[in-house]
């Protein structure tokens, strides 16, 4: 099971849904950040469930308990150990199932891989999972603002059909997080509060789309040709849970474009527009456009980072399905508990976590370059 992630700022996620916690190794931050652990804490509320009538019901504070690699609010330099307790667990509501294999679920195919699965809220393929890594993306985050000036921001751009049209330019968090569904655009984000609410009456669920904006991060971060910058988010982007498609820049729409209209075509930058010294490395500019999404041959390039991830529908609906048990026989299945009928809200934090986390990573490899 492949559990960590990064090269310089390594991080390894462990924990269960229902096992008593879950929490992360940041091997690799340097020593001197002070940590803000409210700024931290404030990314975890975000993410925990119970948060707004949108949402699971499940409680959890997802209080993070710093265990080491920290002292007197600075990083030291050593492994950084977070902890968030499982508080609500109830499993009892998973028994009847633990020999059912749920559709759209990882059941099936983590019992073939491994011959054994935690049944007890899907374990490992649990959304749960993410707690831990919106914990270490919060530490990623503050390295990221502090040392190198980066902002990210993300928001729910679609919740089925519905659609807002968001400017990576000028959306902020407080816009987002101005309305539980974390759409930035008031009006929009009622029609989807109200689908969302449907889509629960009618016992089902819904997918969408997240949208988030990297500002801030200069040119040159991103390894070609294995560990391009798109490249690698799209891969973070991907691990999450639900998540089923990546977009960068202008995605695929671009494929319908022709490339007089999606080149973005270069400008001076006034404040930088002295003649660079020969030999030395180029001089500061940016594009006129940014359908490259702020990535040209795998490389920043100074100008926002755009992307967009999909998710599809959360997989446990409360009507009845039919699948097969472990003998293969078939069989009938209807689930309850406590479930949300839409996750990309709770999916905004997680993946300007994930965003965090590989950025912060190419950041310091291009340092240590240097």
């Amino acid at each position: 099971m492949f559990s960590t992630t990064g090269h310089l700022f390594r991080v390894t996620t462990w924990g269960e849904s229902h096992g008593p916690a879950l929490g992360c190794t940041i091997d690799g931050c340097p020593a001197g950040m002070r940590l803000d652990v409210e700024a931290m804490q404030a990314d975890m509320r975000r993410r925990r469930p119970g948060q707004s009538k949108l949402v699971t019901p499940r409680k959890e504070d997802d209080e993070v308990e710093i265990l080491s690699g920290v002292f007197e609010g600075l990083t030291t330099g050593a492994p950084i150990q977070l902890v968030v307790w499982n508080r609500d667990v109830d499993s009892s509501k998973y028994l009847k199932w633990k020999d059912i294999y749920r559709p759209s679920h990882a059941d099936y195919a983590t019992e073939a891989k491994f011959g054994v699965r935690d049944w007890r809220g899907g374990g490992r393929a649990s959304a749960r999972e993410t707690a831990a890594r919106v914990a270490a993306g919060a530490v990623a985050r503050q390295l990221l603002g502090e040392r190198f000036g980066v902002e990210i921001v993300g928001w729910v751009e679609k919740v089925g059909a519905l659609r807002a049209e968001v400017d990576p330019a000028t959306v902020t968090r407080a816009l987002v997080e101005a309305h539980p569904t974390r759409c930035p655009v008031p009006e929009v984000a009622a029609q989807m509060e109200a689908l969302i609410q449907e889509v629960r009456a009618d016992r089902d669920s819904i997918g969408g789309v997240v949208g988030c904006v990297v500002r801030g991060a200069v040119a040159g971060w991103g390894e070609p040709v294995f560990g391009k910058a798109e490249a690698l988010l799209a891969g973070a982007m991907l691990s999450l849970p639900a998540a089923k498609g990546f977009e960068s820049g202008a995605g695929f729409a671009g494929a319908e474009a022709r490339g007089s209209a999606l080149n973005d075509l270069f400008e001076p930058v006034e404040s930088a527009a002295e003649e660079a010294p020969v030999g030395s490395r180029p001089p500061a500019v940016r594009t006129r456009t940014n359908h490259s999404g702020g990535i040209q041959g795998g490389i920043t390039n100074g100008m926002p980072i755009t992307m967009r991830v999909a998710f599809k529908p959360v997989a446990t609906i409360p009507r009845a399905q039919a699948t097969v048990d472990r003998r293969g026989a078939a069989a009938e299945i209807l689930m309850t508990g406590r479930h949300d009928p839409c996750v990309v809200p709770r999916a905004v934090p997680l993946v300007e976590a994930m965003a965090a986390l590989v950025l912060v990573d190419l950041a310091l490899i291009q340092a240590a370059r240097r």
